[in-house]
């Protein structure tokens, strides 16, 4: 629901911003500082609905918990089914391959020795440096 809100709000703000062809300009058009100061009003006038309407706040609370509620039990119920599909097809392609030992590999897997992995040596640092 906020996504269509979200998304109607841009679109109007990218509309208004775009020219008006010469053909479709009427003589007593809204300018841009009407329309801003039209929406600011608006807003403001929509940040006090709840408090001249609170049965009107209070059911559509209701509403979007009940509607949250329905979504995340669709989510799970989705999750569910496509790990049930599509989770036993991938989970048998997984067993069915058999296991590889390290000498197996593809080249360029595992080249790495001992001294390849083994930290650089540091000398023992001189007393004079160590006091610095």
């Amino acid at each position: 629901m906020f996504f269509l809100i979200r998304t109607a709000f841009w679109l109007s703000i990218v509309i208004m911003l775009l020219p008006t062809p010469d053909s479709m300009k009427t003589p007593d058009g809204v300018g841009a500082a009407q329309a801003v100061s039209a929406a600011s009003a608006t807003m403001s006038d929509m940040k006090n609905f709840c408090a001249r309407q609170p049965e009107a706040c209070e059911v559509g609370s209701q509403a979007l918990t009940q509607f949250g509620h329905k979504a995340q039990a669709s989510a799970k119920w989705l999750y569910e089914f496509l790990g049930e599909k599509l989770g036993n097809s991938q989970t048998a392609a997984v067993a069915r391959q058999p296991k590889t030992a390290s000498a197996d590999l593809e080249p360029g897997q595992n080249t790495l020795t001992g001294e390849d992995t083994a930290p650089a040596w540091r000398g023992p640092q001189r007393q004079a440096e160590a006091k610095r």
